[in-house]
């Protein structure tokens, strides 16, 4: 099947037609998004936030919101870092593991809340276990990181960002 036909067999299926890649059609407004992830980076790294930690908080968050490009980007940024495959494995069910120390959970807890703001409940208790677990600026960058990459997920997710095997890639 050619990549045309096949592009017309999944428009005809999904019913929404070809998907417009929001951040190639406004560029402009994509490389503001880009400017305010670098600035939650060099934020994430002031408040003393480790690499891993961060990276934690993007796959948690594009889990959440099923980015697969996300996912894809990030998984390879947080081996990059030192992350383990283990604990990459379990990150989705990390409340029932031991794998994530205190401050990890704190921070889950706060960028699942973050991505989720309507349960109310929910959030009071991943900020009063982050209150616990970091200061002001650390609390202040996990909520950062966690609107920055979902912001990210939605212009992934609604462009559908393919995610491929690269030439000579054999893993992360």
């Amino acid at each position: 099947m050619s990549d045309t036909t096949a592009g017309t067999e999944r428009q005809a299926h999904s019913g929404t037609g070809r998907r417009v890649y929001v951040d190639k059609q406004s560029p402009k407004a994509y490389r503001a998004l880009v400017e305010t992830s670098e600035a939650v980076r060099a934020t994430a790294a002031e408040a003393g936030l480790d690499r891993v930690l961060v990276e934690l908080v993007n796959l948690r968050v594009s889990q959440l919101n099923g980015c697969a490009y996300c996912l894809d980007v990030h998984t390879r940024a947080a081996l990059r870092a030192g992350e383990t495959t283990r604990r990459l494995g379990t990150l989705a069910a990390w409340r029932d593991t031991e794998l994530f120390t205190e401050r990890e959970r704190a921070a889950l807890a706060l960028a699942e809340a973050t991505t989720r703001p309507a349960d109310a409940s929910a959030q009071e208790s991943a900020y009063g276990d982050a209150r616990r677990q970091f200061t002001d600026e650390e609390i202040s960058a996990v909520v950062w990181v966690a609107i920055t990459i979902n912001a990210f997920n939605r212009v992934s997710v609604l462009s559908k960002h393919p995610v491929r095997e690269s030439a000579g890639m054999t893993g992360p």
